[in-house]
């Protein structure tokens, strides 16, 4: 697992502070619009009220970013999360779009708070979480 700056992990910090202003709803709403323009085939997978999932995806994410400076401390969440994404059908090529729907949806969120800094911190952290959830995959 390729751990992150600490200058990295303070910019996603304090970009997601600003980020979290937004409500989860619109958040949800963005990012999985972009995930299934990208690849439709993974709207399938989601059973759920899409309204609970939204919350869940920014619950989620709240949590491991509180979380950076200390990644054992939610390796085991992550590893749960990741066994779970197993059975709803989720495959190792698939993070490549999450990922990237999740960076553009960052980007269009923070507006002027986003750069390339910024968002190299994020595909990061990104990249940190796809990692160890690929690697946990049971």
């Amino acid at each position: 697992m390729d751990l992150m700056t600490e200058r990295q992990t303070l910019l996603v910090k304090n970009s997601w502070a600003l980020f979290r202003r937004i409500d989860p709803q619109l958040i949800g709403d963005v990012f999985y619009s972009r995930l299934f323009q990208q690849m439709p085939a993974l709207k399938s997978m989601f059973k759920t009220n899409m309204a609970e999932q939204y919350a869940k995806l920014v619950d989620m994410l709240s949590y491991i970013v509180s979380k950076l400076d200390k990644p054992e401390q939610f390796a085991g969440d992550v590893e749960q999360l990741a066994q779970r994404h197993v059975q709803y059908g989720v495959r190792p090529g698939h993070y490549k779009v999450v990922g990237d729907a999740l960076l553009w949806t960052l980007e269009k969120g923070l507006g002027k708070d986003w750069n390339a800094e910024v968002g190299e911190a994020w595909a990061a952290c990104y990249g940190m979480l796809s990692s160890l959830m690929i690697g946990k995959r049971q």
